[in-house]
């Protein structure tokens, strides 16, 4: 009996203190200085971070999976020089249940960002303004003062002879938004591209990872001395850039981006090839990227199989909607909450423990958004729909799934079936198939961390029953291997090298 009663005596003072836990109220003030008041717009959206990590900018980091609280608003009319406020009396829209009057006691990395650039899709675009990284301990309510004092400045390329940047104008793109539209990307030309002035090259198009941007060919030159050496094949390079109006474009055709795939193919491939020498044939043109770019790879052979002539796929986004990770859009009811009644994960470890669910991943696309949803949000699901859904009467992408119930339409499911790698393949397949002969490679692990595999081995399922022709397609799959582990540029490289020597 003694030991039952400090058993009770124990749980009840755990109860007290988890009950009696202090939250304090944070409230930021901030505005843009007099010197940066030429470079100020007055309609945008404000955003604080406040997060537990003490390193970094918190800005830097809107994956759902980190330490941040993002609170977020559109403003305007905000005149410059006038003191916004970050307290309980705005409706902030946020990225937890955590109110900014709520916050559990402790140390915090706070910073304010000011989004005014709504050309850009993402919130750490140029010309952004956004404030120092201040950290403070919360141990009472605090007021804090984050003026507006830096600007985002514009990405830029390495300086290097072979490395060469592409500033295009779409006519395609142009025409259908009614405005000027850009494509970028990044050419690496091969060793002998200025001592050979006559020599054509084949050309491997490079499509990143969500977000990726072109600069990222800049990293190429730390492989700068096995690029030069014989060992490398003599192929140019180009980096595709990732940049659409609601995130990622995918490289291909939609009803709310518009002619992305067009633009690609019948303006800025021949433009490159023209300029810089390429073969310009369908046997000389390479596709390859993991994760976004895996997929994008992929469904650029399948839809367009006459003009590329082989993809390199690592860790694709999801082939098959049955399998959209772990969301079969089709069937299920929910995509937050799975069919036994459990929040679904969207991230796990290469162990199998999840880290992040789907939920709480849409509640961070959710308050980037300025519709202050994921639609808008500039994040993998703003891309998702932007690409698969209708255009819905407000002019925005229709979302697959509500943002707060996460209840599925299943009448907007269907509309993004046409998109359906594995559907796709297999009700052309009559067609398709002799076309793609010898032109997939895929590379799966079979941990991968965001639930992509089981959509790989469906589509090579798919693949292995197909006759007249039998897919020749290479599917392999790594144990126990995690998202993109596989992948590399010189593996890549090497691979289209092998290729050409056919």
């Amino acid at each position: 009996m003694k030991r039952f009663f400090s058993i009770l005596v124990f749980l009840t003072l755990i109860f007290v203190q988890i009950s009696f836990a202090q939250t304090f109220s944070l409230t930021v003030k901030t505005q843009v200085p007099n010197e940066l008041h030429e470079h100020f717009k007055s309609s945008g959206r404000i955003f604080l971070f406040v997060s537990d990590s003490q390193r970094g900018q918190p800005r830097m980091n809107t994956w759902p999976g980190s330490s941040n609280k993002i609170f977020a608003i559109n403003l305007s009319d905000w005149k410059a020089g006038e003191i916004f406020t970050f307290d309980e009396s705005k409706d902030l829209t946020s990225s937890t249940e955590t109110k900014i009057s709520e916050l559990p006691e402790g140390k915090y990395r706070i910073q304010v960002l000011w989004d005014q650039n709504r050309e850009a899709s993402q919130i750490n675009a140029p010309g952004n303004l956004f404030s120092e990284a201040k950290t403070i301990e919360l141990k009472e309510n605090a007021t804090i003062e984050l003026p507006l004092e830096e600007i985002i400045p514009p990405i830029k390329l390495a300086k290097h002879e072979l490395l060469k940047e592409i500033d295009f104008k779409s006519d395609v793109l142009s025409e259908w938004w009614e405005k000027e539209m850009r494509i970028k990307a990044a050419v690496f030309l091969p060793r002998s591209f200025y001592d050979e002035p006559n020599k054509k090259y084949p050309v491997r198009y490079n499509i990143a990872g969500y977000g990726g941007r072109y600069t990222r060919a800049s990293r190429m030159l730390g492989h700068i001395d096995w690029w030069m050496s014989e060992d490398a094949p003599e192929v140019i390079n180009v980096f595709l850039d990732g940049e659409g109006p609601y995130g990622d474009s995918y490289q291909l055709n939609s009803e709310n981006s518009g002619p992305y795939g067009t633009a690609l193919i019948e303006e800025l491939i021949p433009f490159i090839e023209e300029k810089y020498r390429g073969i310009g044939t369908t046997e000389s043109r390479f596709l390859d990227g993991c994760s976004t770019g895996g997929w994008v790879s992929l469904a650029l052979q399948l839809f367009y199989p006459d003009f590329f002539g082989g993809c390199f796929s690592y860790s694709p986004d999801q082939v098959d909607f049955e399998n959209c990770q772990l969301i079969n859009i089709y069937r299920d009811e929910n995509a937050f909450i799975n069919e036994h009644g459990y929040l679904r994960p969207l991230v796990r470890e290469v162990s199998g423990e999840p880290i992040l669910s789907q939920k709480r991943f849409i509640q961070f696309e959710n308050v980037l958004g300025w519709n202050d949803t994921y639609t808008t949000s500039g994040g993998q699901f703003s891309a998702f729909t932007a690409l698969f859904s209708p255009k819905g009467e407000d002019g925005l992408p229709v979302p697959l799934f509500d943002p707060e119930t996460g209840k599925i339409d299943h009448e907007i499911a269907e509309h993004w079936r046409k998109y359906d790698l594995k559907h796709y393949v297999e009700t052309n397949w009559e067609t398709l198939g002799p076309k793609i002969q010898g032109k997939i490679w895929v590379w799966m692990g079979d941990m991968d961390n965001f639930y992509l595999n089981p959509a790989i081995r469906s589509f090579d399922a798919m693949l292995k029953k197909q006759t007249n022709p039998k897919s020749d397609a290479s599917i392999n799959f790594s144990p126990m291997q995690g998202h993109c582990s596989e992948y590399n540029h010189l593996k890549v490289l090497n691979q289209i090298k092998e290729k050409l020597k056919e």
